[in-house]
């Protein structure tokens, strides 16, 4: 655990330096990285260890977007950040409370469709109560507030990993995503515990929601509760590890350094690029990019030579006199 705190100590260190030396280009990119850090750690932190897949992380997202774009005017920046993640993990409670008896498939399903609901519940209210199709924002901090806040809620997502990971409530939530129903033979309240790992990881979202909303000048349901967000954070998750400490913050970094190089010069290149990291993780790397060692590089030479193999020997056995 101490190991674990100094790197993100040395890491948050470096990054909180960055806007003093960085250039504007760098700074947006950080920010970008420190997003999806915060979104798939938290992520990752109940679905990783209870291996419920969640779609729903746009959703909360959104949410404390709007929050944030409704009342930064009347309450404090910082109120604006726990409104977003308080409104946030009160809609995961009930979300939870109505789908998490479900697994697989059918949770993913479901949460997604949930999102796609609150999505168009809110532009139906926009449209047809308040007559409008989105919010200008007229109050919005410096740069380095946002960024500071974001910064503070990937380390606060980073190490509510480490401090729950080791907590009772995280051995809880282990013990359901290795078999729910011994764990709740054992006197685990499943229940309670998978609807509070799944507020916690609504309110992180919400919360990076509030601070990101800030980000542009004019928000809409089109742009803040977009599903992309939700799948770039679950595949970085899962590329990364979700069930590691670290994975989602590496794959933060990378997946966001593609974005920025290819995603507006080669769209295409830059999904097909997501694609094949996917694949290759689940074919090859099934514990994601924190799972390597040197080892497994070894273990790769001894797959395809064996593969060279099979394929090359019956060739030659036909070949020969």
């Amino acid at each position: 655990m101490k190991r674990d705190l100094l790197v993100l100590f040395g890491l948050a260190g470096w990054a909180l330096a960055l806007p003093h030396y960085g250039s504007e280009f760098a700074v947006s990119m950080a920010l970008t990285c420190l997003m999806y850090a915060a979104l798939s750690s938290s992520w990752g932190l109940f679905c990783g260890t209870t291996r419920y897949l969640s779609l729903a992380t746009s959703a909360f997202f959104g949410i404390g977007a709007y929050a944030s774009a409704l009342a930064l005017e009347q309450v404090s920046w910082w109120g604006a950040i726990a409104l977003g993640a308080g409104i946030a993990a009160a809609v995961a409670i009930v979300m939870g409370a109505a789908v998490l008896h479900l697994r697989g498939t059918y949770f993913a399903v479901l949460t997604f469709g949930m999102t796609e609901l609150i999505r168009h519940a809110i532009s139906y209210w926009e449209k047809q109560v308040t007559g409008t199709v989105g919010r200008v924002l007229t109050v919005v901090p410096d740069r380095d507030t946002v960024y500071l806040t974001v910064l503070g809620l990937a380390v606060a997502a980073v190490l509510a990993s480490i401090v729950v990971r080791r907590s009772c409530f995280g051995l809880a939530m282990a013990g359901i995503g290795c078999d729910e129903q011994r764990a709740q033979t054992l006197g685990v309240n499943t229940r309670l515990v998978k609807i509070g790992g799944f507020a916690l990881t609504a309110a992180f979202a919400g919360a990076v929601g509030a601070a990101m909303s800030v980000r542009w000048t004019y928000i809409d349901p089109h742009t803040v509760f977009n599903p992309f967000i939700g799948f770039q954070t679950v595949l970085i998750a899962l590329i990364g590890g979700a069930a590691t400490l670290w994975g989602p913050l590496i794959a933060a970094v990378v997946f966001s350094l593609l974005a920025e190089t290819l995603r507006l010069q080669a769209p295409y290149v830059y999904m097909m690029s997501l694609g094949a990291l996917l694949i290759l993780c689940v074919l090859y790397l099934p514990g994601g990019l924190a799972s390597l060692r040197w080892s497994t590089f070894g273990l790769w030479r001894d797959d395809i030579r064996g593969w060279w193999r099979d394929l090359v020997g019956p060739a030659a056995k036909k070949a020969a006199p």
